[in-house]
Order: structure tokens, then C-alpha cells, then sequence
């Protein structure tokens, strides 16, 4: 139960959100009736419409367009499997074409699991004690960083609840603390953020400390589910202050923002046209759409009878339609998939969705990295993860399959970022500057962290094949990444284009 001072915290900013909801300047972009409207026109979708789909995704890719909504409720209702393999090469086809075949790597860390908030389907909602919830201490923090960076971990997404002790300025502190960290070789470089929808002027204090990309899931589209879910009376009760979440972010200077859905809330194919207009709105307001989307599954949590008794929860045919979707329908932007998922249908998903950027060696209970190794601890966590492989595991998989690790942090510290980044990525040319970090990123791992297993087929086989790649594709690029392969074996770090 929550405290005198949480309550009062809780119901002060409610209504200072609720004020901003009565003032907020943006137009609605989600009308449930048309998207349902599109979903049953296009209920039957004929074979030359999805060829004809297909080909337009293909043509997107060097380009700055997405698919329509028509398009992708085409394709949400496809039920012909021969087609579905085309589209599965075709998602795998776009993401190669936009970044190269490379797989960018990063850990959560979760810093905080207090909340103040209700949410029917979360471990960590505020009535649920059969959940331990805590927050790190900055020493606990040092702890965390420590493990991570010797697991040669440079990128992370850190995850904090919506509370009084996890506030802005908690939240800084915290992400200055973690790039002030430096174990040998070992540092944090980016730092990504998924944290409750904040005001303009906060997210102008989070700017300041050199975040990487804002995350905030809308969870659902569908208002109705939503404030079922969602209990009036709490911060994330307010349907349009979060929908406008990154709207703000924008505002205030933070060009690098990411959508997500949590799906099995609410029907598959409504969530993924509520993505794509919350993806074109943001593009019609400031000219810069997501940087990446996230489409975690709804899983299992203690005491959390919705998680598995949702008549939404989507079966694995189904995600791997929708992950294949998204990446046709919004070419250019990153797709993350996470550790949620068990292992084999993370692999198949590289091929199958056009996935460019995955978890490993994941805890996500607060200070789970340091205590709990590779155990999974039901009662410390929001929900149950499936991959638990660690870093090395995943790294190894993925070279024995041909795709190129990366732990790429250089566009966000080049200022290749917001509308910077976009056309780079909408015209397909981002992907010179992927492979040239990802190789330089995947040798530092080798030379600090890596197995002998795992260091040989890199040295051997991964680095030379996209060398190659490199060399026929951008010669420059490539003598450049020799001669900084060449400064990293005497011992120099962080070389990057």
C-alpha cells in the first residue's frame, strides 16, 4: 500500500497532468472507429495487392515512406502461407538494405520497480505484494555497472518506475553516475531510458546528462482497453498525456524517441495501425519519426492473473507476423526484440522479422546483475524473462549464423541523431556506418571479453567477411577500420567512424 507522502505526491502531479491534458495543443491521432473501419475492408486482401504491398516496402527503404494504413491492414489479414514467406524475405531483405546485417547488442538495467502506478497486467504495480520492489542505491548502481562491463557490455536501457524516489532528478544522478564509471577497459557508453512520460522542462534536465534514445510504451492504442487497464486515479490513467509522451520529448530537444505496444492487451492488428499513425504523427510534427519500436509480448508475472489469462495474448504465429509487419511498414527505424522471447524464436525472428537489435545476458529485477546471475527470481522481477543466454552465448550464436555483433554507440556521440540520422536511414546509407562500428565495436569485445571459442571464428571468419563486404562496398571506410583494427590490437579503445 502506498504511503501519506506517495499518495500526495501521486495526486499533485495528477493534477498538473490532467491540466496539460485540458491545454494540450496536438490533434488526436488515434480514431478507433476508422482503424476498424480499414481492418474489415481490407479483411481479404487478394495475392497481387500484397505482391504489389511488397514491392512498395522494398521501394520504401531507400526512401523516407511508410506503407499506409490500408497497406498494413492488408497485410495484418493475410492468410495465405506462401505469401507469408515472401514477406518474411522481404523484412529480412529491408533491414539488411537499411542497416547491413549486423545485430546491435544491449542490456537492461533496471534501477527502480516502485511505483506509485496500478496496471492490471504489471509484477511491480503498486498493490502487488508478492513483488518485492526496490531501488538502487548509487553504491548498488556501481555494483551493477561493474558486472556489466565485464560482461563487455557498452549499451544499456535503464528502466525506472513512476515514483516520488525515482524522480528527474534521481534519474540524472543516476545516468551521470553511469557514465562516470570506468572498470579497465569496461564503460557504459550510451544510455538509453524507459521511464514514465514527463513534463517539457523535465525532459529538458534529462537532455543535459547525454541520454541516447527516450523510450515511453503506450502499452495500448485502444482508449477504452487502456483506461481499463490503467486506473483512473493514477498517473498513467491519462490516455492522452501519454500518447503525447513523446511529443514533449521532442519539444524539448531529445530528437531520438521510440514507440512500443505491449502486445496481447488489446487486438494484434488494431496495435499495429495505432504504431503506425503514432509514427506518422510524429513525423507530420517535427520531421523526424521513431528511432526505434519495441513490440514486447504480454508474459507472465506473480500475482498477475491477467498476464496469463488475456483473451489478447498472441501466439507465436501471429508475432512473427507482426514483426515482419512493422518492419515493412516503417523501413528506416530500429526493431528491438527482447529477451521476453525464448531463445530459438529470437534467432528465427533475425531472418524472419528484419530484427536489428536484441538483449543478452538480461537480468530485470533491480539489482539483479550483481545477486542473481543467470537465475531468473520470480518475486524480484516484473515479468519472466525466456533468453537467458548470457552475452558470450548470444554473440556466439549469432556469428555460427553469419550476422555481425555490434555494440555501436557512434552515431549518438557524432550527432548523427534526429534529424541528422533520418536520412541516413530513409535513404539506406546509415548501414556504411554500421558495419564499419560494428566491426570495430565486435574486435574490442574479442580482444577484452571473448572466449578463445568465440574469438576465433571473429577473428577468423566474421570480421574478415564483413571487411570484405565493406571494402567492395565504401574502400575508404574500410582502410580506415584496418588502421583502427590495427590501434586497437596496441591497445587504443573506443575507435569509431
Amino acid at each position: 500500500m502506498l504511503t501519506a507522502g506517495e499518495k500526495a505526491w501521486r495526486e499533485k502531479r495528477l493534477k498538473e497532468i490532467l491540466k496539460w491534458e485540458e491545454n494540450s495543443p496536438y490533434e488526436d491521432f488515434i480514431d478507433p472507429a476508422k482503424i476498424w473501419e480499414i481492418l474489415e475492408r481490407k479483411k481479404n486482401p487478394d495475392r497481387q495487392e500484397i505482391l504489389d504491398i511488397m514491392a512498395k516496402a522494398r521501394d520504401n527503404a531507400s526512401s523516407w515512406a511508410m506503407l499506409a494504413p490500408e497497406e498494413v491492414a492488408a497485410l495484418a489479414n493475410l492468410k495465405d502461407p506462401d505469401l507469408w514467406e515472401e514477406i518474411f524475405e522481404t523484412a529480412f531483405w529491408i533491414k539488411n538494405k537499411v542497416y547491413g546485417n549486423r545485430i546491435v547488442l544491449f542490456s537492461p538495467l533496471y534501477i527502480s520497480s516502485l511505483c506509485v502506478n496500478n496496471c492490471v497486467y504489471c509484477g511491480f504495480r503498486e498493490s502487488n505484494e508478492f513483488v518485492e520492489k526496490k531501488r538502487l542505491s548509487l553504491e548498488q548502481l556501481d555494483e551493477e555497472i561493474r558486472v556489466l562491463t565485464e560482461m563487455g557490455q557498452k549499451r544499456l536501457i535503464v528502466v525506472y518506475g513512476e515514483h516520488p524516489e525515482s524522480d528527474v532528478a534521481f534519474m540524472c544522478q543516476t545516468i551521470e553516475r553511469i557514465y562516470s564509471q570506468k572498470f579497465g577497459n569496461g564503460e557504459i557508453r550510451r544510455v538509453n531510458v524507459n521511464a514514465p512520460p514527463l513534463f517539457k522542462e523535465e525532459y529538458e534536465e534529462i537532455k543535459k546528462v547525454g541520454i541516447g534514445t527516450y523510450q515511453v510504451f503506450q502499452e495500448t492504442y485502444h482508449p477504452d482497453t487502456y483506461r481499463r487497464l490503467h486506473p483512473k486515479g493514477t498517473l498513467k490513467g491519462p490516455f492522452r498525456w501519454r500518447l503525447f509522451a513523446l511529443h514533449r520529448a521532442q519539444e524539448a530537444g531529445i530528437d531520438d524517441v521510440a514507440l512500443g505496444v505491449l502486445f496481447g492487451l488489446y487486438d494484434w492488428r488494431y496495435e499495429l495501425l495505432g504504431l503506425l499513425y503514432h509514427a506518422q504523427a510524429l513525423e507530420k510534427e517535427f520531421g523526424v519519426g521513431p528511432h526505434t519500436i519495441s513490440y514486447p509480448r504480454l508474459e507472465p508475472a506473480v500475482n498477475t492473473p491477467f498476464s496469463v489469462h488475456s483473451r489478447f495474448r498472441v501466439s507465436d504465429e501471429d508475432f512473427k507476423k507482426l514483426v515482419a509487419i512493422i518492419r515493412l511498414m516503417c523501413p528506416y527505424t530500429g526493431s528491438i526484440l527482447t529477451a521476453r522471447e525464448p531463445a530459438p524464436l529470437r534467432q528465427e525472428l533475425i531472418r524472419k522479422g528484419g530484427v536489428s537489435q536484441m538483449d543478452a545476458g538480461s537480468q530485470i529485477a533491480v539489482g539483479g546483475y550483481a545477486t542473481l546471475k543467470r537465475e531468473n527470481i520470480p518475486d524480484k522481477q516484473q515479468f519472466i524473462i525466456q533468453d537467458t543466454r548470457s552475452i558470450e552465448e548470444f554473440i556466439f550464436d549469432l556469428c555460427k549464423e553469419g550476422y555481425l555483433p555490434s555494440f555501436c554507440t557512434a552515431c549518438y556521440r557524432e550527432g548523427r541523431t534526429g534529424e541528422n540520422f533520418m536520412p541516413l536511414a530513409k535513404h539506406a546509407t546509415v548501414k556504411h556506418f554500421c558495419i564499419a562500428n560494428g566491426i570495430l565495436t565486435f574486435q574490442e569485445y574479442l580482444l577484452d571479453y571473448a572466449s578463445p571459442q568465440l574469438r576465433e571464428i571473429g577473428e577468423k571468419e566474421i570480421i574478415p567477411r564483413y571487411l570484405s563486404w565493406l571494402e567492395e562496398n565504401l574502400a575508404p571506410a574500410a582502410k580506415r577500420v584496418r588502421e583502427l583494427l590495427a590501434k586497437q590490437k596496441e591497445g587504443r579503445r573506443d575507435c569509431h567512424l
